[in-house]
């Protein structure tokens, strides 16, 4: 694997964790709670972004690390797709 093909594989890695983190833990406004003068009902209390960017990294390394050595050990045979010439 080049090493442009690993910084693309693990830039859509942690795009597709990230998308699927950012839903965990959101709390929208309880009915006691105060809804600041602007914002929107449906928008979240506290995102907690920065623990998700951090999640989110760990996670797609971990993610990226098995994609790897699928694809540098050969661990799925990928015989039907065409190799270098």
């Amino acid at each position: 694997m080049t090493l442009p093909i690993a910084i693309g594989v693990y830039f859509i890695t942690w795009w597709m964790v990230l998308f699927t983190i950012l839903p965990i833990g959101v709390r929208l406004p309880d009915e006691n709670d105060e809804v600041p003068e602007g914002s929107a009902d449906s928008a979240p209390v506290e995102a907690y972004m920065l623990r998700k960017f951090v999640a989110t990294t760990v996670i797609s390394a971990v993610v990226f690390a098995i994609i790897y050595a699928v694809i540098t050990y050969r661990l799925i045979p990928f015989d039907f797709l065409p190799g270098p010439a």
